[in-house]
């Protein structure tokens, strides 16, 4: 009688069935569907056993004018979440781990918010517990697929295309030839269609293989997209398409940072009093840091900072320049660096409209003279407000050398070609991860 060993088959097929079943959460219907359980129907039990004692109730319950208003109220900030996270999470640099949190916190509050403004009645029980059970399922589900899903294209090697190995968040399987492109049917396939490299032959095998439905990705828009920069050495007249920004999100979105930021220096002023108190206790010097910056549209105008730093006697491009471990940076100067605090005297340039919240860091004259000189295209980073937190702020944090400034610009040109309320929710969160990890911190 022959043994066989079953192990290696049982945990191949226990692998396949879970890789099946992650699969499956990826679908909207399956996703919303343990949504609905774990946000709506397990909330209402919980408050259905809180609020009647006999279950001859619970029709009577469910059809109350509070039931009604919280279940209403729950789907309606379920979908609000769901579309906000998958929206974020498409972009790149973004996890769908860390926006699920924010993304529901989102869109819960302003179910609260709504039903406080028109003061209707609703179950407490019910809306907390949902907004709970909908992050814990969206959180873990998230979780199980991220760990799980990871991409791979198959590379036409030439071109942008060879840059699709250096990036560690996918898998680039080089394919040499096309009989090896035929052997793996059912992965994407990568090429840089302006490449000198791409052949004949493989130009009419890309071809037929998009028409027979195959994935078919543009190097160049790929790379772009998984890293979210734009990089500046391979900018030519046709990589932004039209150079033109959504005005109707644009000018909604100035009214919005004017009214924040108004909001917020009735609010904060004791803070700020408190902090440019400290500021001139600590060290010789204003407590406010004035700058003339390079702005919207390429207008100069004059930037406010709590100071971080020494007064200086002179100032040229080097100086400009924030480097690790500062000596100029004063005691105080370390802590305010350290929790972004520097920044909020800028709430005046964005309520004054020369700001806004999010957008490209503005730079000093200096700086953005020499760039404009060394760099082409440099100055398309003025066609959108320059703001307190933005794109390269979060993705790469302060630069220290002329190398940091040229990849800088690549993800600022990333935010104004895809200047977006959905990219901007993205900044908003990352920045508060950033503030709360200290990450860049200089």
């Amino acid at each position: 009688m022959i043994a066989y060993d079953t192990t290696f088959f049982s945990s191949t097929v226990d692998r396949h069935w879970r890789r099946q079943v992650l699969l499956q959460l990826t679908r909207i219907r399956y996703q919303l569907l343990g949504g609905a359980i774990f946000g709506l129907l397990v909330p209402f039990l919980v408050a259905a056993n809180l609020y009647i004692d006999d279950i001859d109730k619970l029709p009577a319950y469910l059809a109350s004018p509070v039931t009604k208003t919280s279940i209403s109220a729950g789907v309606a900030a379920l979908l609000m979440g769901f579309l906000i996270l998958r929206k974020t999470a498409s972009l790149p640099g973004s996890e769908a781990i860390i926006n699920v949190v924010p993304s529901f916190v989102m869109s819960f509050c302003a179910g609260f918010l709504v039903l406080f403004a028109l003061r209707l009645e609703y179950s407490q029980p019910f809306l907390a517990s949902s907004a709970v059970g909908t992050t814990v399922w969206f959180l873990v589900s998230n979780i199980l697929i991220e760990r799980a899903h990871h991409m791979t294209f198959g590379v036409i090697p030439g071109g942008r295309a060879d840059d699709l190995s250096e990036i560690t968040s996918v898998t680039a399987l080089p394919l040499r030839s096309i009989k090896e492109a035929e052997a793996k049917p059912s992965i994407p396939l990568v090429a840089d269609f302006r490449s000198d490299t791409l052949s004949e032959d493989w130009e009419r095998y890309i071809a037929e293989q998009a028409i027979q439905g195959r994935a078919v990705y543009n190097a160049k828009q790929l790379v772009e997209s998984l890293e979210g920069r734009v990089q500046i050495d391979h900018l030519s007249e046709n990589s932004f398409g039209q150079i033109g920004l959504d005005l109707i999100y644009r000018r909604s979105k100035r009214g919005l940072d004017g009214l924040v930021s108004l909001a917020l220096l009735i609010g904060l002023s004791p803070l700020l009093l408190i902090v440019a108190m400290l500021i001139r206790l600590d060290s010789p010097g204003p407590a406010i840091f004035k700058q003339t910056r390079m702005g919207f549209r390429g207008k100069p105008f004059t930037v406010y900072k709590f100071r971080s730093m020494h007064v200086q006697s002179t100032a040229d491009r080097l100086s400009d320049m924030t480097q690790s471990d500062d000596d100029r940076i004063t005691r105080i100067g370390h802590i305010l660096r350290r929790l972004r605090i520097d920044e909020l005297p800028q709430m005046v340039n964005v309520l004054r409209g020369e700001m806004s919240w999010i957008g490209p860091r503005p730079e000093t004259l200096n700086l953005s003279e020499w760039y404009e000189s060394e760099i082409p295209f440099y100055r398309i980073r003025h066609a959108v407000r320059p703001g307190i937190t933005g794109w390269a702020q979060v993705q790469q944090g302060h630069v220290t050398s002329v190398e940091d400034v040229r990849r800088k610009l690549e993800f600022d040109l990333f935010y104004v070609k895809h200047f977006s309320l959905w990219l901007d929710i993205v900044i908003v969160i990352h920045t508060i991860g950033v503030i709360l990890t200290r990450k860049g911190a200089r």
